[in-house]
C-alpha cells in the first residue's frame, strides 16, 4: 500500500510520518530515551501491550480493506483446503494412501481458481487463500498461471516461514489474530470453496456455515468438493435426524467435485439475503403474564 504524502488526501495539519522521523533526530538524553516520551502510535512496545488488543484487532481489520479497496478488489471466492494437500507430482510423498489419492483435489483448486480468473470484471470472484501449501497453493497458482491475481490471507505459525510464491505480491497478508483473518476470508465472499482438510479446514467450514445459519451472512454458496470426503468426516444427515439442525440446512451447501461441476453450480446459485430466522429452532420460553 502506497503511504506517500502526495498520495494523501491534503490537509492542513502536520503529518504523523513528518513528527516520527523528528522525533528520531531529537538530542539523546534520559528524557528523550524514557518509553514514555515515545510516539504513542510509534512504539511497539506500548502497542503490544494487553490493553491495546482491541487498537490491533481494529488494525488488522482496516489495513487489509483499504489496500484490497486500493486495489479494486470487489469481491472474491474463498478456498479453504488442507495444507498437506499434495500436488499430483509429489503425490508419491504423502504420508498417508487416503492423501495421495487427495492429491487429485490440488488439480481441481487449481483448474478452478485459474477459471475464476476469467470470470466477470476484473476485481471480481478474485481467488482469496490462506496463502500456504497444499490446496491454499493450488489456488493461488491456478489464478497466477490463467494471468489473474489471487489474495493470500497468511497467519504467523511457529512452522510456516513464508507465503507460497504464487500470491499476487500487492494481495500478500499477514495476520496475527484468527479472528480477524476468518472475517477478512468472508467479507466480500460470493462463494466459498471447501476442499479437504484438517482442523482447520473444518473450523472454517463450521464457521462459514453458522454465519449463514445464522442469517449474519448471505445464503452464497458453499462448495464441498469430493463427496466421498466429506461425508466420511461429516455425518449432515445424523445432525439433521437428531433435530440439532433443520432438514432445510442441509441445503446451506452443495457437493462437487469438478472444478467445472463448481462453476456451474455458482452460475446457477439463486441469490438470498440473510435468514430472519434459523428453520426448526424453537421460540424461547417467555414467562405467562
Amino acid at each position: 500500500m502506497k503511504d506517500e504524502s502526495r498520495d494523501q488526501p491534503r490537509h492542513p495539519l502536520r503529518r504523523a510520518r513528518e513528527d516520527m522521523r523528528k522525533a528520531r533526530g531529537v538530542p539523546d538524553t534520559p528524557q528523550t530515551r524514557a518509553p514514555a516520551y515515545r510516539l504513542a502510535f510509534a512504539d511497539e512496545d506500548f502497542l503490544c501491550r494487553e490493553e491495546l488488543r482491541g487498537v490491533r484487532l481494529q488494525l488488522e481489520m482496516t489495513k487489509p480493506k483499504m489496500v484490497m479497496d486500493a486495489e479494486g478488489i470487489e469481491s472474491t471466492v474463498v478456498l479453504f483446503g488442507g495444507a498437506r494437500v499434495p500436488p499430483p507430482e509429489r503425490a508419491h510423498e504423502a504420508r498417508t494412501e487416503t492423501l495421495r489419492g487427495l492429491a487429485r483435489f490440488y488439480e481441481e483448486a487449481r483448474r478452478f481458481a485459474g477459471m475464476l480468473a476469467g470470470k466477470g470484471r476484473p476485481g471480481e470472484f478474485v481467488p482469496v487463500t490462506g496463502g500456504g501449501p497444499g490446496v491454499m497453493e493450488a489456488g493461488n497458482r491456478g489464478a497466477m498461471e490463467a494471468g489473474g491475481r489471487s489474495v493470500g490471507l497468511g497467519i504467523v505459525l511457529p512452522h510456516e516461514q513464508a507465503p507460497n510464491e504464487f500470491v499476487t505480491p500487492e494481495l500478500c497478508f499477514n495476520f496475527h489474530y484468527f479472528a480477524t483473518r476468518k472475517m477478512q476470508f468472508l467479507i466480500r465472499a460470493r462463494a466459498v470453496a471447501v476442499f479437504p482438510g484438517g482442523f482447520g479446514t473444518l473450523d472454517e467450514l463450521f464457521e462459514t456455515l453458522t454465519l449463514i445459519q445464522t442469517g449474519r451472512m448471505e445464503r452464497v454458496p458453499v462448495l464441498l468438493f469430493g463427496r466421498g470426503f466429506w461425508e466420511r468426516v461429516v455425518n449432515f444427515e445424523a445432525l439433521a435426524d437428531a433435530g440439532t439442525i433443520s432438514p432445510d440446512d442441509l441445503r446451506l451447501f452443495a457437493y462437487v467435485e469438478t472444478a467445472e461441476e463448481a462453476m456451474a453450480t455458482i452460475d446457477a446459485w439463486e441469490p438470498a439475503p440473510p435468514r430472519e430466522e434459523i428453520p426448526g429452532r424453537p421460540p424461547p420460553l417467555r414467562e405467562e403474564e
